[in-house]
Order: structure tokens, then sequence, then C-alpha cells
């Protein structure tokens, strides 16, 4: 009960600071498993992707989360376990332990997951190199709709550094997806995906 009234609170904050547009501009809202890959400039892309999706959609997509920033606190963790039922990445993890595991495993279980590929924030108005992650899972998970998204002034709301959000009109833009080619190479498709998203900027 207490998960469900925070959803609706929060929903309705974002809604309130951001208007968390969304815009289908190359696909339709469809209940399908996807990946959805986007810019990343702000802890607060999460938040607004997960409120730009509608309800039918929100409800089998789960969001990426950097481990070390949303368990900083129970209140922060709880948020991102019992509200978004997010994933958590450990970026600082090292070993023989695949870091992409948890994301398989949230894939094989037939979710959609949210992925910002530049692996963590940038402070550019263009999105950093993609990393392989979104190649390697194109690769494992042929099946699964590969869709871009542009998030567009987020950073202003929560820009880094920042703990208070400001009123600011932001949007995400879904485009058309993508797919990777037969024969297609890691850094050609890794840049074809960057570029997809940039694409979406201007739409």
């Amino acid at each position: 009960m207490r998960a469900k009234l925070m959803r609706l609170f929060l929903l309705g904050l974002v809604r309130l600071l951001t208007g968390a547009q969304a815009r289908w501009q190359g696909c339709p809202p469809k209940a399908e498993q996807r990946i959805y890959f986007a810019n990343h400039q702000s802890h607060a892309d999460l938040v607004l992707m997960w409120a730009a999706l509608p309800e039918e959609l929100r409800s089998i997509t789960r969001p990426i989360a950097a481990k070390d920033y949303w368990t900083q606190t129970a209140f922060k963790q709880w948020i991102t376990t019992a509200v978004f039922n997010a994933i958590y990445v450990d970026r600082a993890k090292t070993g023989e332990q695949d870091p992409l595991e948890p994301l398989m495993e949230a894939l094989s279980n037939g979710d959609s997951i949210i992925l910002f590929p530049e692996g963590t924030r940038g402070c550019q108005e263009e999105p950093q190199k993609f990393k392989s992650g979104l190649y390697n899972l194109a690769q494992k998970f042929p099946h699964v709709v590969l869709v871009p998204a542009w998030i567009n002034n987020v950073q202003r709301v929560m820009p880094k550094g920042e703990v208070v959000p400001v009123p600011i009109l932001c949007s995400v833009t879904f485009g058309a997806p993508i797919a990777l080619g037969a024969d297609e190479d890691r850094g050609h498709f890794l840049a074809r995906a960057r570029q997809a998203v940039l694409d979406l900027r201007a739409s």
C-alpha cells in the first residue's frame, strides 16, 4: 500500500515539476518486450523515463539504477526497489562476474528495461560514447525491441550536484526501433545507436 501511494505521489510530483511529456514519434507505446535506451544527464532521468511511460508499460518496465547512488540511504533503496522495481548495477564491481548479469536476468524473465548506455551522467549537451552493454544485450536477446529515446531538459530540473528540483518543462521523445545487423560490429552498432538518440533531439 505504501509503495502504491508513493507511486501516485511521485507521478503527480514529476508531472507537476516537469510535465513528463511523452512523444511517441517512431513507435507506439506497445506492451512488448523492449530495451529503451536514452541519453543520461541527471539522476532524475530514471524517474522521468518511468513517469513518461503509460501505466501498462510502467508495470512491465524496469529502470537501471546505479547501486552506489540509489542505496546510499534506506529511503532511496526503498524507492528504487518497492516503487520503481529497479535493477541495480554495481559500477564499482570488479572481478569475474558480468556486470550485465542482473540485466540479462530481467530480460530472461520477460521484463522490459530502461538503459543509459553512456554508463554515467554526462555534462555535455551531446551524449558520451556508448559503452558495450547495449551491443552485448542486443546480441544475446535479438527478439527484444530496441527503442531509442531523447530526454530533454531534465538536467535543468536536477543539475549534477544539486538536491532541490526546479520546475522545468521536460519531455521524452521515443524514436523508431533499431536492430543489430547480422554482421554488424560493435563499434558501428554503438555509433548508430547513439546517433538514433541524437537524431531525436531536433524532433
